[in-house]
């Protein structure tokens, strides 16, 4: 391994080798390849590989490059997707027994948008069964491993997507965030990912789990990258009547940005509770980064956040066991026994609460504007702790696992709950090793502050590049 293979790069920087044929698409797919080889044995990152497919489309876009023809920004880009992305013809087991053999009719929207840009197809990333598990254990297909730690979880659902980007497998890839599955594998593993507001990016033709908290979004190795992809995935779609029919927001010019006259809040309360030491010490120097690049970082009361997470439970649950009722009455033997229980537990939920917690979404987001109105965006821990083992949160086997579980989402949930975009970033490493993520918490469709924060702290440290020391 060199400093030059091309899957060490950046999304936006093979992008830019393949634009200026320093580097074809068929090089860049076949070193993907090759560390897929060697390393997909001990991760199980991948739930299926195409090798032959993905060198012959390679070619293709170098043969089209050739011809003075490309197709966008992401001309001959070799990436994977978490398994729950219909494309039309293939196989998506959205990382469950009951959908394995499932070959979709159509394709997601925002996997299309990405194809259109010029994208290869590497193959489908594991995840946890119907992207309903915080952790990246699957009783199917087994967990995924940490890159930087093999015994610890990636943290889930986009289990796939945050070990197979942290070990360079491929250059990025879309996950899914309804209760914090694409900011957990983020901070866990080391890569930056953005949960997106609910409207940004359609859903149309990704399996759904929650169809209020559901979102669409990357997981890369730059803030940069998360801005070229999600700006090429934004826009409306007739096929989801949720998303914003707007144009698509210049991200990437968000991300060149400085930080000078921008307000940055640190919760009074809550985030900053019953931290693990390594976490608290990164948020101190994250915020004192921020400071030095021209933030003024200040702190923010916001309202009462377990009510929030409660509440995104709720909402999640309720809305998961009803898109699976028809499975649960005909198959419930087919499915994992963690994600049954937390399905059958939804359907002791009354009406009423469910009603409840949907009608108060409203009046909780406008407290929650009212109290950061002095702030462009607010700073605050993924989670409590870095990645815990996968013995020690198994559910099946240690009996105090679902209090780790309910413990690594108390951070995210809110953010899902009141529909905010929230961009994780690295931000350290603990005493032994494992990355510590921070998110950025924005206001409604402003992807584009927070990316700019996230953008400028990346240039101000190198968390972001490091790479687990796989051999």
């Amino acid at each position: 391994m060199t400093a030059t293979e091309p899957a060490l790069l950046s999304v936006t920087e093979i992008a830019a080798a393949i634009a200026a044929k320093a580097i074809s698409s068929r090089e860049a797919t076949q070193s993907c390849l090759d560390r897929i080889s060697r390393f997909q044995p001990r991760l199980n990152a991948f739930m299926a590989i195409e090798p032959d497919t993905a060198l012959a489309a390679a070619e293709t876009a170098d043969r089209e490059l050739a011809q003075g023809k490309s197709r966008g920004a992401l001309h001959g880009v070799p990436l994977a997707h978490k398994d729950m992305y219909y494309e039309a013809g293939k196989v998506s087991t959205c990382g469950s027994k009951i959908r394995k053999d499932f070959v979709a009719s159509t394709t997601s929207t925002a996997l299309k948008r990405l194809q259109d840009a010029g994208t290869v197809r590497l193959g489908t990333l594991q995840m946890s069964e119907f992207a309903y598990g915080p952790t990246g254990h699957n009783a199917h297909f087994e967990a995924v491993r940490n890159p930087w730690h093999l015994d610890h979880i990636t943290g889930g659902s986009s289990s796939g997507s945050g070990s197979a980007v942290a070990a360079r497998l491929t250059f990025a890839a879309l996950g899914s965030d309804t209760g914090g599955s694409i900011r957990m594998p983020a901070h866990f593993c080391g890569i930056t990912g953005l949960k997106t507001t609910v409207g940004l990016i359609s859903r149309a033709g990704a399996m759904p789990l929650s169809q209020s908290l559901d979102t669409v979004g990357p997981l890369a190795r730059s803030v940069e990258d998360c801005a070229l992809l999600t700006q090429l995935m934004a826009g409306g779609d007739p096929a989801d009547p949720t998303t914003r029919n707007t144009l698509a927001p210049d991200l990437l010019a968000a991300t060149r940005e400085s930080l000078k006259g921008l307000r940055i809040g640190i919760p009074t309360a809550f985030y900053i509770e019953d931290l693990d030491a390594d976490v608290g010490r990164a948020l101190d120097d994250t915020a004192a980064t921020l400071t030095r690049e021209g933030a003024t970082v200040v702190r923010v009361k916001l309202p009462e956040q377990r009510q929030l997470t409660a509440a995104c439970q709720i909402v999640l649950a309720v809305e998961a066991a009803a898109f699976h009722k028809q499975w649960m009455i005909e198959r419930p033997q087919d499915y994992g026994p963690q994600v049954l229980m937390r399905l059958q537990n939804a359907l002791a939920i009354p009406a009423l609460t469910y009603l409840e917690a949907l009608r108060w979404r409203g009046h909780a987001l406008a407290e929650h504007l009212a109290a950061v109105n002095g702030v462009d965006a607010v700073l605050a821990p993924v989670a409590p702790v870095p990645a815990p083992t996968i013995a020690g949160s198994d559910i099946g086997n240690q009996p105090g696992a679902e209090a780790v579980i309910q413990n690594l989402t108390r951070f995210t949930r809110p953010v899902n709950y009141l529909g905010l975009p929230s961009l994780a970033i690295p931000a350290g490493q603990s005493a032994t090793g494992l990355p510590i993520g921070l998110q950025l918490i924005g206001r409604p469709f402003d992807e584009a502050m927070i990316l700019r924060i996230g953008a400028a702290f990346q240039r101000a440290t190198d968390f972001h590049t490091q790479i687990p020391g796989l051999s």
